[in-house]
């Protein structure tokens, strides 16, 4: 079971962003490769630490981690990417939080960086159905992949290194300062030969089917991630951006969805309220029977366990809420207009609710508990 993020970190859910930088560096720093070579243990509880940083460090990310845990990034299929960090990766993103005191790993702190494509952002429509039982989509995207023939050279103006140095004379005597390759922009490679339908960095543009497994009980506009299948970079250290998927949830024809639970109106007559019935309503994979008792009363709510959207933290599923309306019919002949008036003062028309039944509020305080 994968360690929680709070945890690796030794600080709470209420920690504000300063705790969070502060808690991440101090352990950076003391799992930090450089001061334990060798140390696989060092070096996976090094990683665990910016991989907590990332999602923590991020509010929106913190948010839907709060809420969902791993799976908001994990899901069935291999969503999120944090769990396959890299070393580069990690230096690349969180350089910062180590203040100069290290560079990057294995190799000092004046090294090139490996160039990271861009993202690539898609929208995935799905309908209730596919959200409760999860789906794999197969989506065509456009991306940018190094052409076939491309070759890439040590970068003449940082040697390869990935930056320039300057030295400027001051008061205080000449100082040194280190700055991002203009030429390369810190890979430390440039472009060597080309094919003609490459564009200036070296790519084309190829349509790719990628295969996406959604798993259940995703919410509207929830993001996932694919790893590496966004745009290639240019190098040939480089490594592809990622395809992020936003959630889109079409709208069911009868059936209303609140968090896990789905909500759906049955609409039944007079007599059937009366007299009691079977009813065939809509759930999420196909029909299901419900019996009525006599005397139903318009309001009533019935409770279906487990007929709902199911956790996306795997902690069961929601319920199924059958509202039960009473139809007042809008025309009546002279022969069923007749029948009502005559009941209007029989006593088993009269309203009479029993102690038990339970108020308007009293339901919706129930429905939402």
């Amino acid at each position: 079971m994968k360690k929680d993020f709070y945890e690796i970190l030794g600080i709470s859910k209420n920690a504000d962003a300063a705790e969070i930088k502060k808690a991440y560096r101090k352990s950076a720093l003391k799992y930090h490769p450089d001061k334990n070579p060798g140390d696989k243990e060092a070096e996976e509880n090094f990683k665990l630490a910016a991989e907590a940083y990332e999602v923590l460090s991020d509010p929106q990310k913190k948010a839907k981690y709060d809420q969902y845990g791993h799976q908001a990034f994990d899901g069935s299929g291999g969503f999120g990417g944090h769990g396959g960090m890299n070393m580069d990766d990690i230096f690349s993103q969180f350089g910062d939080i180590f203040g100069g005191g290290f560079g990057g790993f294995g190799g000092g702190g004046g090294g090139p960086r490996r160039a990271k494509g861009s993202n690539l952002r898609i929208k995935v429509k799905l309908t209730l159905e596919e959200i409760a039982n999860g789906v794999e989509k197969k989506v065509k995207v456009k991306r940018k992949v190094q052409a076939k023939g491309v070759t890439y050279k040590t970068c003449t103006t940082c040697n390869g290194q990935g930056q320039v140095m300057r030295v400027t004379n001051t008061i205080l005597g000449r100082m040194q300062s280190a700055s991002t390759c203009p030429s390369c922009g810190g890979s430390g490679q440039i472009l060597d030969k080309k094919p003609s339908e490459a564009d200036g960095q070296g790519m084309v543009q190829e349509d790719e089917t990628v295969s996406i497994k959604i798993p259940a009980g995703v919410v509207d506009g929830m993001q996932l991630k694919v790893s590496n299948k966004g745009n290639d970079a240019p190098g040939s250290n480089s490594i592809p951006g990622d395809l992020i998927v936003a959630i889109e949830e079409v709208e069911h024809e009868f059936l209303k969805r609140e968090g896990e639970n789905v909500h759906f109106d049955l609409y039944i007559s007079f007599p059937e309220a009366v007299l009691g019935a079977s009813k065939d309503i809509e759930a999420i994979n196909g029909k299901v029977r419900i019996k009525l008792e006599e005397g139903i009363q318009s309001g009533k709510i019935l409770r279906l366990k487990g007929k709902g959207i199911p956790s996306l933290n795997g902690y069961g599923s929601g319920d199924l809420l059958v509202h039960v309306n009473v139809w007042t019919p809008r025309t009546l002949n002279k022969e069923q207009k007749q029948f009502f008036e005559n009941a209007l003062n029989n006593e088993h028309f009269t309203p009479s609710p029993e102690k038990s039944e339970k108020s308007f509020f009293e339901k919706v305080k129930d429905m939402f508990s």
